[in-house]
């Protein structure tokens, strides 16, 4: 069993998501900040979300607080923010940290298997990674990179039968 499937995370609404779950999905792992110059990329997201849910596509948000301190709300706040100013529906963690001591075991993992270029911290907020139907991570996209610009990998990746 690939390494991605036995990782779980907290959704902001507290409940334990198991990343078995989702065997035989395109995933798309994205650290989210709501004030950020790149939040406006959580309309892109949502875009993404509705238009290749029903093909198998998930979307995963983690908010994180480590750069600029530009999450600093709680889950209730953060919710409301995504709802209230993007409609986001897709999948959104509890807040974690993406680099250091205390990183989330998700982006331990994600940041092994597609190391950065120069480093394999992540840089910013909205960094993401796009992992295929069987679990491996297939590419990371930097922040700066909008989420309609990685429709094409998406597609690509929903298209894959390597199961």
């Amino acid at each position: 069993m690939n390494d991605f499937y036995q990782l779980s995370a907290t959704s902001l609404q507290g409940q334990s998501i198991e990343f078995n779950d989702f065997k035989n999905k395109v995933v798309l792992v994205v650290n989210t900040a709501s004030q950020c110059g790149f939040t406006p990329q959580y309309a892109g997201l949502q875009a993404l979300h509705e238009k290749y849910h029903q093909q198998g596509l998930v979307i995963i948000g983690f908010p994180c607080n480590q750069f600029g301190k530009q999450e600093p709300g709680s889950a209730k706040d953060i919710e409301q923010g995504c709802l209230i100013n993007y409609g986001v529906d897709f999948v959104m963690m509890s807040k974690v940290d993406v680099n250091g001591e205390h990183a989330h075991p998700v982006f331990r993992h994600l940041k092994s298997a597609l190391p950065g270029f120069l480093t394999r911290k992540i840089k910013w907020n909205f960094t993401k990674f796009l992992i295929g139907r069987n679990g491996e991570a297939i590419k990371r996209f930097a922040p700066f990179t909008k989420p309609q610009q990685i429709e094409g990998a998406i597609i690509k990746a929903l298209k894959s039968s390597n199961t």
